[in-house]
């Protein structure tokens, strides 16, 4: 998708014009902004997806397949001091962007980049990886089950795979917005949406049962509603205002001429109705992580309470009481960042853990 956060998997083909290549540039550079931006406003949340992988012990070996600019890579470093990092990704701007990153931060020796296209036939070499990470990446491929049988079996024994998505591009103004033509960003999202089945027919789907058909038993599933508000982060305007920008070049030839318009308002940012000038900013979304583990393994699904007086801040497991004190304190560091968590188990049910 050429204007989501979502991490583009596919390089340009040698042999490309200049014109081809100049594109492809502008289009990583815009890509890069929003992956960015969105990091910058999700950080906390991207955090305690980290916080809450099922690992059964701390792993050592993690690829973060799809890695784009490093918003996952960097919370899994933070999340386990001590681990070595694969980041792949086929656009080398992307990669190049998270070395300089990992460089600035000191920890370059730590990371390690790979640029690879996902689809192709010579899967890259990636070691036995305690952790696979994908974030916003398999629904980008031509075949994701067949990449999944890959990690399946790449993966150390006792290993997990963490497969991460959004339910589609954030939202941010109120259904009354703008006023000139109220439910606009509704329209905008459902033709990129409509564009998009065409040509990403994985995105939006169900990994649970994909995971089990290549191979793995399905551990655990969180869903994490988020909403961040202009008023507490500066760069939510920002972030709304580069969301729009990519919906703008990705779907204008699908919207009637009036909803053009009034887009080109909202990201005007010289003009009376820029998106940046309004207060009412919310970042809407929601987080969706399967974690699984090869079927060999034996891996239950489990759906985990902490012990009561606490909350828990999402399913599991537990495999001592000191992992247990460790999740209750996780626990309190979330509701103090006012996450809202949902925990789904494998009937379906649904229980808002957190409110």
């Amino acid at each position: 998708m050429p204007t989501s956060h979502d991490h583009h998997h596919r390089p340009a083909p040698a042999g490309d014009h200049h014109g081809h290549r100049a594109a492809q540039h502008a289009h990583d550079d815009g890509q890069a902004q929003v992956l960015d931006l969105d990091a910058e406003v999700l950080s906390e949340h991207i955090t305690a997806v980290a916080a809450w992988l099922p690992v059964r012990t701390p792993p050592t070996e993690i690829v973060d397949l799809g890695a784009g600019t490093g918003a996952g890579s960097f919370a899994l470093l933070r999340q386990f001091p001590g681990i070595h990092l694969t980041a792949v990704d086929a656009s080398a701007a992307h990669l190049e962007q998270l070395r300089a990153t990992a460089d600035a931060v000191g920890l370059s020796d730590r990371v390690d980049t790979v640029q690879a296209d996902l689809d192709a036939s010579d899967w890259p070499d990636l070691g036995a990886p305690d952790l696979v990470w994908a974030s916003a990446s398999l629904h980008h491929l031509a075949d994701p089950d067949q990449a999944l049988r890959r990690i399946r079996d790449d993966l150390a024994p006792g290993g997990l795979v963490a497969v991460v998505e959004l339910a589609g591009l954030p939202r941010f103004l109120p259904a009354t917005a703008p006023e000139d033509s109220p439910g606009l960003e509704e329209r905008c999202h459902a033709a990129l949406q409509q564009r998009q089945a065409e040509h990403m027919p994985h995105r939006g789907a169900d990994w649970g049962p994909k995971l089990t058909a290549a191979g793995f038993t399905l551990v655990e599933k969180l869903v994490l509603d988020v909403e961040v508000k202009g008023a507490d982060h500066d760069a939510v305007g920002r972030y709304a205002l580069a969301v729009l920008q990519g919906l703008r070049r990705a779907a204008s030839d699908a919207l009637p001429a009036d909803d053009l318009t009034a887009l080109d308002r909202l990201i005007d940012t010289a003009g009376s109705h820029s998106i940046l000038r309004r207060q009412d900013l919310v970042a809407r979304t929601t987080r969706i992580v399967w974690a699984a583990r090869p079927a060999s393994d034996n891996a239950t699904v489990t759906t985990t309470a902490a012990p009561e007086p606490a909350e828990a801040d999402g399913p599991n497991e537990w495999f001592s009481a000191a992992a247990e004190a460790a999740n209750c304190e996780r626990v309190l560091g979330n509701r103090r960042h006012g996450l809202d968590t949902l925990l789904v188990d494998e009937r379906g049910a649904t229980t808002n853990l957190l409110t």
